[in-house]
């Protein structure tokens, strides 16, 4: 059984070329700060890949489907030309490859119009969204507009959480537990991803009431040990978790060269078969064809 990857990263060939100028010329710091960074040891903490590259890491981890996920880029012309990319590397790799929509919100009609696009040209969803980061209030009236359509076109929307315990880092940037429980309960037709274990939401129990959301398992390895699989089995179950990696970022900095992919989808299953057989199953697979595709992909 392989997996299906929610939430994987690719960037533009002339972004991923020299990513520090083209964020400068494209006037998008945040990216550059939050991708470009390097730990303490002078190692970066993500690659810039190609579609080649990534289909090669695919394989060596036991991934049959990566979801691309674009970025909350700080500009709506970023958002197009991410989106522009994903649609060539989605026609190229139908097999392989699906992907999300990115827009700035703050665009207004332009966004709504580009997730029409979207939508006409195959990609199934949109994220990875950060109004937080994006400087868009939960309360905007685009942002509801957006969310609305997201549900009118049977989009899922994924959206970046950060764990308010979560240690501080460049670039880090707060978004409230409560402000995406608010969301799901106001927007109940919008079916919400919300990434990285949901910032925690995913561990407690109260988050079964929200029935139109999910939790990607992004980047986990690098927040927490491998303890968290039982803890969101026990609170939100094994329907609502999706495997996604954060691809390509560096999941075990202290122990491999490389992304870690391949490692954290046998965390994954180290962590899922003993408990419920079936949960492994699930999460690496089934709850993302369900969600994303109606079924079996």
């Amino acid at each position: 059984m392989r997996a299906i990857d929610v939430h994987v990263h690719l960037y533009p060939p002339e972004a991923s070329r020299d990513p520090c100028a083209w964020a400068e010329v494209n006037g998008e710091p945040q990216w550059s700060t939050l991708c470009t960074r390097c730990r303490k040891d002078g190692r970066p903490v993500q690659f810039f890949v190609s579609v080649d590259e990534l289909l090669r890491e695919m394989d060596a981890a036991g991934v049959e489907r990566s979801v691309l996920l674009g970025w909350y880029w700080e500009t709506q012309a970023a958002c197009v030309a991410q989106n522009r990319f994903y649609v060539d590397c989605v026609r190229a790799h139908p097999d392989r490859l699906s992907a999300f929509a990115t827009v700035q919100v703050s665009a207004g009609a332009a966004a709504l119009e580009e997730v029409w696009w979207a939508k006409e040209h195959g990609l199934i969803g949109l994220g990875e969204l950060s109004p937080h980061a994006q400087g868009i209030a939960m309360d905007d009236a685009r942002w509801t507009e957006l969310l609305a359509l997201a549900a009118d076109l049977e989009m899922p929307v994924n959206l970046h959480v950060t764990d308010p315990l979560s240690r501080s880092f460049p670039g880090r940037v707060e978004t409230p537990l409560v402000d995406f429980v608010n969301l799901a309960r106001a927007f109940p037709r919008t079916r919400f991803v919300l990434a990285h274990w949901g910032g925690g939401l995913a561990f407690d129990v109260a988050s079964r009431e929200l029935t139109n959301v999910w939790f990607d398992t992004a980047a986990s390895p690098l927040m927490y040990g491998e303890e968290v699989w039982a803890r969101a089995l026990a609170a939100a179950g094994p329907a609502r978790i999706l495997f996604g990696s954060d691809f390509p970022l560096r999941l075990y900095p202290r122990a491999e060269e490389g992304s870690g992919w391949a490692t954290f989808v046998g965390e994954a299953r180290r962590a899922l078969a003993p408990s419920v057989p079936q949960a492994l199953n699930d999460v690496l697979r089934e709850n993302a064809a369900a969600l994303l595709w109606g079924g079996v992909r």
